[in-house]
């Protein structure tokens, strides 16, 4: 039964990945290591690390720290943020985007004004990636309208002085307004239509 169990997992693990890579590092005893958790003394100056790497543009190594950080400490907010962030940071509108993951990383945010906000990120960001890699008009309409969703509920909270849901929300708009295709689309389209019929 063991036997099975086992033999079950690796034809699972196979079809995940690159089976002569998962070898080789079986061969060299690279799976056999274990990952190294940091100490909660160290939190605040890998976070500054976090941000280090993401001014460089980065991101996996931005990505990697925080989730050493949220390793030790799997509530700290800062590491949530940062790594929903840098999830974002590599996407390239193509489906090996981890939007999922980054949407729930911004969804265990605490405050609900960042959680709102960040919501609203990660979908703004989407629909740009989603715009470089040429993706048609209502696919774009859909990521581009959850994010305004997110940052009209953002503003409705947002701290005093703080307007960053509404130029957010305005670049997102100013950005809808010059693809051509979105213009031209219905104004009552919405994101669970169909999409249009497309004719030779």
């Amino acid at each position: 039964m063991r036997a099975e169990r086992a033999a079950a997992e690796a034809r699972s693990l196979s079809r995940q990945l690159d089976l002569p890579a998962v070898l080789e590092c079986k061969r060299q005893g690279l799976m056999e290591r274990d990952f190294k958790t940091i100490s909660r003394s160290g939190i605040a100056e890998a976070l500054a690390k976090v941000q280090h790497y993401r001014y460089l543009n980065q991101a996996e190594e931005a990505e990697s720290i925080c989730r050493d950080i949220l390793a030790a400490d799997p509530e700290n907010q800062m590491a949530l943020r940062q790594l929903g962030l840098a999830i974002t940071d590599q996407f390239t509108g193509g489906s090996s985007d981890h939007f999922n993951e980054a949407h729930s990383c911004f969804e265990k945010l605490t405050n609900a004004y960042e959680r709102a906000y960040y919501l609203g990120i990660v979908n703004e960001r989407r629909a740009k990636a989603q715009l470089r890699a040429g993706h048609r008009s209502h696919t774009l309409r859909a990521s581009f309208e959850s994010a305004l969703q997110f940052y009209e509920e953002a503003e409705k909270i947002r701290p005093q002085g703080n307007d960053d849901a509404l130029l957010r929300w305005n670049r997102c708009l100013r950005l809808m307004q010059s693809i051509p295709e979105l213009v031209g689309e219905s104004e009552s389209f919405e994101a669970d239509d169909a999409p249009p019929i497309l004719r030779d």
